[in-house]
């Protein structure tokens, strides 16, 4: 029986993943547990206990995780990448649009209107002019599961699409429409968008990746958006470019002091995956990783360990081993298997950076506590042991 902690609310249907034959569910916050589920609860000061062997994260950042943390103690990290991706694209539309038309100044300026409203807004409505969509260019930096779908319904309204990405993958790129312009030069996409949207993850390479310098690139008046994280815009630049006009508008899925306080940005309560469809395609995907990490030892979208699966062969117990990625680990392994008098029938091994997955099916009479002695060993990260449900005879 797998002991699952909740630290965020599951839709009822995603709840059948953890049927009660083989899940214990607890409903707090604790690491006493096989794995953990959540979405935006920051746990990096939360001491996690030995028992802890995954994380599974409904959305997509992981800021609020302790990864470098997690990976030292063999905990694997899941996220759900592109299980919002449609919310997001959506709301960066309404973004477009709010920064276009002035929606959100008209809005707020017509709440106030007491008497004759019908004559004023008439008279009025002049000063909320803005320019359409269609024929305008878009620069999308960042292409993969929002900025291609973003980049896509460019196209759909008629608008001219540059995009940005020189990491983007074989599938988004097959996914992109042909009438996209890809350009390995960012600077062009700066030169000549009017609107530019960015869509990356926060780390080292994308810190402060808008700034004054490629804002002096840009058209002026252009209308930047970040629905992406926070960071990857230097805010103080931003507000400079703002208040002398070189920025015509900024719409962030990321308020805050700062920024409420700065003149034309409308600021959304970081909304973009807060749809009823989006957060339950979230909480299937985080559910499903962690349910195939724990009963199957199969990773797949995990930040911090390889993605690394293999079928189970009939019969057979599994074990799966955490470990550096460093020489001569598959050689510790197997010699120590076969001590143990461990039959080896199948293996797979994968690696990502400085970390790496076993998946080894094995059949043999064999002692878990003297397996799990390997832990001791420099490398070793994690063994983890999922007995046949084939009875021995």
């Amino acid at each position: 029986m797998h002991k699952v902690a909740l630290f965020c609310e599951i839709p009822k249907d995603v709840m059948n993943l953890l049927p009660e034959d083989k899940y214990t569910i607890i409903n707090e916050e604790t690491t006493e547990a096989d794995g953990i589920v959540m979405r935006s609860l920051d746990i990096h000061d939360m001491e996690f206990s030995k028992r802890l062997k995954a994380i599974a994260r409904s959305g997509a950042g992981v800021n609020n995780i302790p990864v470098e943390r997690c990976s030292e103690k063999g905990i694997v990290v899941f996220n759900a990448p592109g299980a919002n991706a449609n919310a997001v694209c959506e709301l960066t539309f309404l973004g477009l649009l709010m920064s276009s038309r002035r929606v959100i100044d008209s809005i707020d300026w017509t709440k106030n209107l007491d008497k004759d409203v019908a004559e004023t807004v008439e008279k009025g409505k002049s000063q909320f002019v803005g320019p359409e969509l269609k024929g305008k260019t878009l620069g999308v930096i960042g292409l993969g599961n929002v900025g291609h779908l973003v980049a896509n319904l460019g196209i759909k309204l008629g608008m001219e699409v540059i995009g940005y990405d020189p990491y983007i993958s074989v599938k988004n790129a097959l996914g992109l429409s042909w009438d996209v312009q890809y350009t390995s030069d960012i600077n062009e996409l700066y030169k000549r968008s009017d609107y530019v949207t960015i869509h990356v993850p926060y780390n080292n390479e994308t810190k402060n990746y808008i700034n004054k310098d490629n804002i002096k690139l840009m058209k002026d008046g252009v209308k930047i958006l970040n629905f992406a994280r926070h960071g990857v815009i230097n805010e103080d630049d931003l507000i400079e470019a703002l208040e002398n006009g070189k920025v015509s508008y900024h719409v962030s899925d990321l308020p805050n002091e700062k920024l409420l306080n700065t003149k034309n940005v409308v600021c959304i309560p970081h909304l973009g995956g807060s749809t009823i469809e989006a957060e339950e395609n979230c909480a299937e995907m985080a559910v499903t990783e962690l349910t195939e990490y724990l009963e199957k030892g199969n990773i797949s979208n995990s930040v911090n360990f390889p993605d690394c699966s293999m079928d189970r062969y009939p019969g057979t117990d599994r074990i799966v081993v955490l470990n550096k990625n460093i020489p001569n680990m598959i050689g510790k392994m197997t010699t120590a298997l076969a001590t143990h008098n461990v039959n080896i029938i199948g293996m797979v091994n994968k690696s990502k950076g400085d970390y790496a997955c076993n998946i080894i099916d094995v059949i043999g009479e064999f002692n878990e506590d003297k397996l799990k002695e390997l832990e001791d060993h420099y490398g070793i990260l994690r063994i983890m042991f999922i007995k046949s449900k084939v009875s021995k005879q």
